[in-house]
């Protein structure tokens, strides 16, 4: 039912469990002055990771995962210009060496969305980032390369310039800045690919991507990966474009397929909205608009610059994530123009889909993120609008990969997000743990989820299910 070597896992990132940054005399990374502000929520202790490391692995590895992924956060390791925190470095290898110890090969993120505060908030705007982050990979690996062989070298390169410098949901908080949005996404691809070679150098075996979160939209999602993936297909640079419009039009009749189901729930819910928005974002020319990434691509001395297809799966209708204010959702209404993750409906069909529609020839492909979101506001948890729990959502989304995979999909990896309710940048009200926390007295763990359900036990008995390949787990 499963490939051999499939692996289970659950899903963090440092600056949302570790705590430490942004206080007195704590390390700073680009959310300091948001927080210090009162913009945001402080992120405060967070789940304490960095100190309280051991009990989170326990509890992770009494699910029977048997991997784990996290970051490791370049403002610890680098707190100011040039100066390296070794002793940072040597806690994340005694971490690593702890995973490994309980069972879980690590999955380490070299930037989970955040950067040291003193490159400043506009980092990604600047022409040195991409080689900038790439001094940092090579230096993260350096050190790091002999506890850990899988890298995700920047996590959702199609999500950061979309929230800082478009939606000003994340810092710089710029909004509808589209030369910024558009010239952050061209130096955070040039950027892996230039990670990418620094790491390679360090670590031939290493296992090196990057995942993006699911769009429908071509050219904020798929794209990407076809300009890394494009020399691999012999693709020459003078006729990247026109192949690269081959390849939209494929997406789009894959794409066209993903709605059929009857009662899946997402895609083109919008069909006016999804259809303009396609056609402006087709009008782009990405060889016009991401010239140090696709130089980057074929000057590397690597033909293909991803070792295996990533991808994060919540809710991929663009179109979705828009609503008027006002709109009605769990504990009361709310006067943003976007849609709330605890909102985020459930589509199982398209996440089988959407792996499908992302297969490359002869790359395994790894669901690296994966949850559902439901709201806790002043120690009250609301229940989801569209009656979903993580219990039956678990069982879905782990049915439709088991669906794919006998499809002949390759599929050969999910990591759930996340494992404890966690910093959801900028509030602790989404909540997505498979383990429910209880922050109104400290950060305790409950054993159930914060909508009062078994998750913890339903991913155990998913995953001892499939394993001996008994498919009853997952009614």
């Amino acid at each position: 039912m499963l490939p051999d070597s499939f692996r289970f896992g659950v899903a963090t990132a440092g600056f949302q469990i570790e705590g430490g940054f942004n206080g007195p005399g704590e390390p700073r990374n680009n959310w300091h002055e948001w927080e210090s502000s009162g913009r945001v929520e402080p992120s405060g202790i967070a789940l304490d990771f960095w100190n309280r490391y051991l009990e989170h692995l326990d509890r992770a590895a009494g699910l029977g995962v048997d991997s784990f992924r996290l970051s490791v956060e370049w403002a610890r390791c680098e707190p100011s210009e040039g100066r390296v925190d070794e002793v940072a470095f040597e806690r994340y290898a005694t971490i690593l060496d702890a995973c490994r110890q309980r069972g879980m090969e690590p999955l380490v993120t070299l930037l989970h969305f955040t950067h040291p505060a003193w490159l400043g908030d506009d980092f990604w705007d600047r022409p040195d980032s991409p080689e900038q982050f790439a001094r940092w990979a090579g230096a993260a690996v350096e050190r790091l390369g002999a506890h850990c062989q899988n890298w995700v070298t920047l996590n959702e390169i199609n999500i950061v310039p979309l929230t800082g410098y478009f939606l000003g949901a994340f810092p710089p908080g710029r909004r509808f800045d589209v030369a910024a949005t558009l010239r952050a996404t061209d130096h955070l691809l040039a950027g892996h690919v230039l990670a990418y070679d620094a790491i390679k150098r360090r670590q031939r075996a290493g296992i090196v991507s990057t995942n993006n979160c699911c769009f429908s939209i071509y050219e904020w999602d798929r794209l990407l990966v076809d300009v890394l993936e494009a020399r691999a297909h012999g693709v020459a640079r003078a006729e990247l474009g026109l192949w690269l419009r081959d390849r939209r039009d494929r997406w789009y009749a894959s794409a066209a397929a993903r709605g059929a189901p009857a009662g899946s729930g997402a895609i083109r819910r919008r069909p006016r909205l999804e259809e303009w928005l396609r056609r402006v974002a087709g009008r782009l020319d990405p060889v016009q608009l991401l010239p140090r990434a696709i130089e980057a691509v074929y000057t590397s001395s690597h033909e293909r610059t991803l070792d295996v297809v990533q991808i994060d799966f919540y809710d991929p209708e663009t179109a979705g994530h828009f609503q008027l204010p006002g709109a009605r959702t769990a504990g009361g209404r709310t006067r943003l123009p976007g849609r709330p993750l605890w909102d985020d409906p459930p589509n199982p069909d398209g996440l089988g889909a959407y792996c499908a529609a992302n297969v490359a020839p002869g790359r395994d492909l790894w669901v690296v993120e994966n949850g559902l979101s439901n709201r806790v506001r002043n120690g009250r948890s609301y229940p989801r609008l569209d009656g979903w729990d993580r219990v039956g959502y678990l069982k879905a989304n782990l049915g439709a990969l088991v669906d794919a995979i006998e499809r002949g999909v390759p599929v050969t990896g999910y990591w759930h997000w996340c494992l404890a309710d966690n910093y959801e940048w900028g509030s602790y009200q989404p909540r997505f743990g498979i383990f429910g926390v209880d922050r109104a007295r400290g950060v305790r763990w409950s054993d159930l989820d914060s909508m009062g359900g078994d998750a913890a036990g339903t991913y155990r008995s998913i995953i001892q299910g499939l394993r001996r390949g008994d498919r009853s787990v997952l009614m």
